[in-house]
């Protein structure tokens, strides 16, 4: 699921944010003096909105990742309509290809995303895979 600006998300885990707490804005990004830890726990379920998405420029696939990519989701919207021949013949490929995608899949860097949920809260630099587009 590609995260984008404006896009409706939901909590699809329970989270335990957790820390020391700073003043927003703070260009230091220090702790005051008079700082606290405190912890905050938000349920499954929460909903917000995306506002910022953070990605970083290395999470594009090589040309042999983004070939399987593009072959299986081919296959997965209209193999059926394929003929046997074509149909097999992109099978194998993708069969092929899988080492690839797998390579690429566990290089992978974090894509991670600002979202301000409906109560208000603003979770900074949370990952996509702990959230659910609506």
């Amino acid at each position: 699921m590609t995260f984008t600006r404006g896009l409706r998300v939901r909590l699809a885990v329970d989270l335990r944010v957790a820390g020391t707490v700073t003043v927003a804005g703070d260009p230091a990004g220090e702790p005051e003096p008079e700082a606290v830890a405190g912890a905050l726990l938000l349920g499954e379920g929460t909903e917000g909105v995306v506002e910022r998405v953070d990605e970083p420029e290395e999470l594009r696939p090589d040309p042999r990742a983004a070939e399987y990519e593009r072959l299986a989701s081919l296959l997965e919207s209209f193999g059926a309509q394929m003929p046997a021949a074509s149909r097999e013949r992109a099978e194998e490929q993708v069969r092929e290809l899988a080492p690839a995608w797998e390579a690429y899949r566990a290089r992978r860097p974090v894509v991670t995303a600002r979202v301000r949920l409906d109560g208000g809260l603003v979770l900074e630099r949370v990952r996509t895979d702990v959230l659910t587009a609506l």
